[in-house]
């Protein structure tokens, strides 16, 4: 297996685990029990925190934050400027006025599924899940769960249709006993999802 590469600019703990054939490009942080799969790119200026888990073949564009307990399966594409949150109640002190530490957190995570894609400069907030092949349109503030196969954006994302796994609109679909079947008019590809 191909070694990965760490730009020399990069602070990647000693704790982390990289997988093979991965790039870790310039100022990139990659925070303790961060595990990041094969064959991933991580563009410049991005951070992963603690406890991060990261699967094979992710692209992650430049300038993105994805903080702990954020789970993105293979084969995802989370674009430039992207920021995956855990506090739903940030608050830098408590009601007492005295700072807040680890134990006055309430974190919540995010799963990226298998093959989604995040567009450029979106916000996931905590507690959600996008589904498998679901797509993410540019600027889009994720508030909800995003089932498989969904196009969302807006602020608050919403969704406006379905997506194949080419990454094309479907338009042509028909519902069937708690299923929705996804007719792909580029590729020819016919998908089962849960309607």
């Amino acid at each position: 297996m191909a070694k990965s590469f760490i730009h020399h600019t990069a602070d990647v703990s000693k704790n982390a685990k990289i997988g093979g054939n991965t790039k870790i490009w310039h100022q990139c942080h990659v925070r303790e029990k961060a595990l990041i799969g094969r064959n991933c790119v991580l563009g410049k200026n991005t951070y992963i925190d603690h406890d991060v888990k990261i699967g094979d073949n992710v692209k992650i564009q430049n300038n993105c934050s994805i903080y702990f307990y954020s789970r993105i399966e293979d084969g995802v594409f989370i674009g430039p400027h992207v920021c995956m949150t855990n506090d739903k109640l940030p608050r830098a002190i408590a009601e007492s006025g005295a700072k807040k530490t680890a134990k006055d957190w309430d974190v919540g995570d995010i799963v990226i599924k298998k093959g989604a894609s995040i567009g450029a400069g979106s916000i996931i907030l905590p507690n959600i899940t996008i589904g498998q092949f679901a797509m993410i349109g540019a600027g889009s503030v994720v508030t909800r769960d995003v089932p498989e196969y969904r196009m969302a954006y807006g602020n608050p994302a919403k969704i406006i249709g379905y997506v194949c796994k080419c990454g094309s609109r479907i338009t042509k679909f028909e519902e069937k006993e708690g299923t929705i079947i996804l007719y792909c008019q580029k590729c020819k590809n016919k998908i089962v999802a849960k309607s």
